[in-house]
This record gives structure tokens, C-alpha cells and sequence, in this order.
């Protein structure tokens, strides 16, 4: 089967699913792979470096010629998907609860489509795991927008003139993203807080310097894969009363909290806001799926009484050079299991293809897409 590099088409998305190091080794196994014109150019990888990795460069029109493995990182327009030749697959971040058309066009198309943000979080998928991969880059840019916005330093500073207090940041949500977001607060100087419903998670934050912030569990917690399911409203509410005593004395917070398939949940209320000392920042990492803060606006800066609230969506394009280097390589930790030399190889009796294949040929075959 012929993979096929599509080129990105959502607005300020610099990455690239393939990379030229990561062709080379298709290459060698093997495959054909078709690179459409100008797909790496937001990374800096350049038409001739494709093709020197062993790619054909073409336009689009030319890559729809015959069936394919199509491979990207965004969720696919359905209008694209229309077009491919029937028999082709479509392998990338799908997020299908959010994106149910996309799952319909595929179906209509009698496509495969293949989520990487389904893939299971088991330890044999580490490898492919790219909202690991990619949420570690957007923890890190994260901090690196608040500390720009912010109008004070981080560190402490010793001077002749006086001393400069360290910045306080508190960061909400100790999964990959805020552990990465702790651990560049804490390099930058900064005295670092974190809150977190999975208790689990305290040694994490102390291993990287961060201060835990406990609050006593209930019964209504419930955490699978790694992600918290689902709270009570109490709980909640326990947790914002809690947070807010310590948002009100931060300079920086981040908020990274998600729940996959549903909206983020609110833990910065306007109140909370208007709490905090002029001058302050609120990066809302999870301003895609509503915002942690209500204030948040996606793709916005938003400044309320002399607060400012940053809310800029899909980070990793802020760092297209190792963004688009690591989902290379968790993309092709993924093709290595479902190819082989006849084409793909979508065995469901294994975990991680059950996990991540949601439409085969136009059929749904995800338990998530199928009627009871």
C-alpha cells in the first residue's frame, strides 16, 4: 500500500505527520510513499529533502490517483475524505467524540480510519503515543507564554537595590503536560504549586520541586487510562474553594485539566479571577474543549481587570521542529505493528489496533461506534 503524506490545512498548523528521517526508514522497509508538495514546509523540511529520503513529491490531484494510506495529524475535512479512492486509510488524530462527521465521511467513503487518540494508554503503545509526546511540548510552551506575558521574572534576584521575590505559578493537572509545565516553571525559578484529583500523582510533582495541594477524595472520582472520567459536582466544588486561596496569590497559573470526549471542566471561575493580583496570567491549556477558565476565549488574549488570560490553542505548533520529529516517530511505531509486506495488517484480536481502528472499510467496528 502506497502511504501517503497529506499536507495540513487547519489555520496555524505547522507540523507534518512524516518527517524526511522517518520516510528514510519506510523507505528501507520498503514502502512507497508519497509526499504531497509542500506538506513540510511549516517544519522547515523542504520538498527536496523528501525527496532525497526516497519520496515521490506530488500534488494532491496526483496522490488520489489509486488507493492509499493517508497519513496526517488533524482531524480530516470530510470533504477530503470523499475524495480519497474507495479502499484507502486514513490514519491521525481523528478525536471522534468531537468530530462525529468525520467518522460518517469515512463510512459514506468506504474507507478505513485509524484514531491515534484512541490508541490505548498500555505500556507496549508508549511508543505511539503521541498525545503523550505532543501534550510534553505543549506543557512546555505553555509556561514559556506565561513568562512572556507575565510582567515580572520568575527567579529569585539578588540585587544592589533590593531583593526580587520568585514568581508563584500554580499549575492545575499533573498529567504529561503539567508535569512538563512544572518541571520548566521550576528551571525558570519560579515557586511552583500543583493540584491534581489523582492523589497518585503527589510524588511526581515532589520528585520536580512542585508543592502537592491535597484535597481529600470521594467515592465520585473515577480515573481510567490514566484520565479522570468523571466527578461529582460536589467535589467540584469542594475543589475550587480550595484552589481559589491559592490561585489568589499566584502570578501564573496554567490549567491543563481534559476529559476525553467531554467538555473540560471549570476550575477557574470568574470570581477566582477577579481575585487574583493585576498583572497576573492564566494560560488555559484546555481552551479547545471549553476552557478551564470561563474567561478563557479560544485563540484569544483576554484581559479582565488587569488579569490576562491566554487562550492559544494547539501549542506543539508553536515547536514544529520536535513536534513533527516525535509524531513521526509514534506514527511510525504504529505503522511497524499494522503493515506488512501485502499492505495493512489490522489484526483486532490485538489491543492496541482494537483500540485506535474505528471504521474498516467503511464499516464502524469500534465498540464506542456501534449500536447495542
Amino acid at each position: 500500500m502506497i502511504l501517503c503524506l497529506s499536507k495540513e490545512t487547519r489555520e496555524g498548523e505547522r507540523r507534518v505527520a512524516l518527517t524526511p528521517d522517518v520516510v528514510r526508514l519506510l523507505v528501507q522497509k520498503k514502502h512507497t510513499v508519497w509526499v504531497e508538495k509542500g506538506a513540510g514546509e511549516g517544519s522547515f523540511l523542504s520538498d527536496e529533502q523528501y525527496e532525497q529520503s526516497g519520496a515521490s513529491v506530488m500534488p494532491r490531484s496526483e496522490m488520489l490517483t489509486q488507493p492509499g494510506l493517508w497519513l496526517g495529524i488533524n482531524p480530516p475535512d470530510s470533504s477530503l475524505l470523499a475524495t480519497l479512492p474507495r479502499g484507502s486509510a486514513w490514519v491521525g488524530l481523528v478525536l471522534a467524540a468531537m468530530h462525529p462527521g468525520v467518522v460518517k465521511a469515512a463510512c459514506d467513503a468506504g474507507l478505513t480510519l485509524i484514531s491515534l487518540d484512541a490508541i490505548p494508554r498500555i505500556s507496549r503503545a508508549q511508543k505511539m503515543d503521541v498525545l503523550s509526546s505532543q501534550a510534553n511540548l505543549a506543557g512546555y510552551k505553555a509556561v514559556l507564554l506565561g513568562a512572556q506575558a507575565l510582567g515580572k521574572i520568575f527567579p529569585m534576584l539578588m540585587t544592589a537595590a533590593g531583593t526580587i521575590r520568585p514568581s508563584k505559578v500554580v499549575i492545575m493537572g499533573a498529567g504529561v503536560a503539567g508535569l512538563q509545565a512544572i518541571a520548566t516553571a521550576k528551571r525558570l525559578g519560579a515557586v511552583v504549586e500543583v493540584s491534581d484529583i489523582r492523589p497518585e500523582t503527589k510524588e511526581q510533582v515532589e520528585s520536580l520541586g512542585g508543592r502537592f495541594i491535597e484535597l481529600k477524595q470521594d467515592e465520585s472520582v473515577r480515573i481510567e487510562g490514566g484520565y479522570v472520567k468523571g466527578v461529582s459536582e460536589d467535589f467540584l466544588a469542594r475543589q475550587q474553594a480550595l484552589i481559589a486561596q491559592h490561585v489568589s496569590q499566584a502570578d501564573l497559573v496554567v490549567t491543563t485539566a481534559l476529559i476525553p470526549g467531554k467538555k473540560a471542566p471549570m476550575l477557574i471561575t470568574q470570581a477566582m479571577v477577579e481575585a487574583m493580583k493585576p498583572g497576573s496570567v492564566v494560560v488555559d491549556m484546555a481552551v479547545e474543549q471549553g476552557g478551564n477558565c470561563a474567561l478563557s476565549r479560544l485563540n484569544q488574549t483576554v484581559v479582565h481587570r488587569g488579569v490576562t488570560i491566554l487562550g492559544e490553542a494547539n501549542l506543539p505548533a508553536h515547536l514544529p521542529l520536535n513536534a513533527s520529529d516525535l509524531f513521526a516517530r509514534n506514527v511510525l511505531a504504529l505503522l511497524e505493528l499494522i503493515l506488512n509486506s501485502d499492505g495493512l495488517n489490522l489484526n483486532r484480536e490485538d489491543e492496541i489496533v482494537a483500540g485506535c481502528l474505528l471504521v474498516e472499510q467503511g464499516k464502524p467496528v469500534h465498540p464506542s461506534l456501534i449500536q447495542p
